[in-house]
């Protein structure tokens, strides 16, 4: 039975993106040892998208108002993309102190139930 989802991200600079993740963004997390930190997530879900060929995977986060997100991050100085209307929802782009990027978006699609 599966109990939950390991997100890996791989990053240039560790340690800036944990900070990030625990100063910026607020997320617990418990210290895995050496500082080492593993956050807590709120609920996911999962979706498959047809593709030609493997195309790696992405990972957006969820949040029911993007514009306060935005506006959050920039006054932390984070690099963002403009807020992009799409069909299923509105998105930008974050740069991770470590270089690598999220998807942030209020999704306009149905969300299943937690």
């Amino acid at each position: 039975m599966l109990t939950g989802t390991h997100l890996i991200i791989y990053t240039r600079d560790a340690d800036a993106d944990r900070a990030f993740f625990r100063d910026v963004l607020g997320l617990p997390s418990v210290d895995a040892g050496s500082g080492w930190l593993i956050f807590a997530l709120p609920p996911a879900e999962l979706a498959f998208h047809p593709a030609d060929r493997d195309a790696g995977h992405e990972i957006f986060l969820l949040t029911d108002d993007v514009d306060r997100v935005y506006r959050d991050l920039t006054r932390h100085h984070v690099p963002c993309g403009p807020i992009v209307e799409e069909p299923w929802g509105r998105v930008t782009r974050l740069t991770l102190p470590g270089g690598s990027h999220l998807r942030i978006y209020q999704p306009r699609h149905a969300r299943p139930a937690t």
